[in-house]
């Protein structure tokens, strides 16, 4: 089993770590793509197109999925007066 990575680890601990690369994959290759990517390239896209809501803990707990919370905003949004929906979507 693969050790966690610590991120305060220096590039010299992490590479002692357990290899777990599969066999199909050529090391050298990838990593030419790490050595040539770019941080946050689409962080501003991704951004604008997500909305990301961090629920409390008690709140969480209540819920097993992303849909069950969904599903019951979607029913308090349909008990609300029409005017709060569309100052809301705003």
């Amino acid at each position: 089993m693969k050790k966690p990575v610590d991120n305060n680890q220096s590039p010299n601990q992490i590479a002692d770590l357990e290899d777990d690369l599969r066999p199909e994959y050529d090391e050298e290759t990838l990593r030419g793509l790490i050595k040539g990517g770019r941080r946050g390239v689409y962080a501003e896209r991704s951004a604008a197109s997500t909305n990301l809501v961090k629920l409390d803990p008690d709140v969480a707990a209540v819920f097993a999925t992303p849909e069950a919370v969904n599903a019951v905003l979607r029913a308090l949004i349909q008990t609300m007066p029409k005017a709060n929906r569309a100052e809301a979507a705003q």
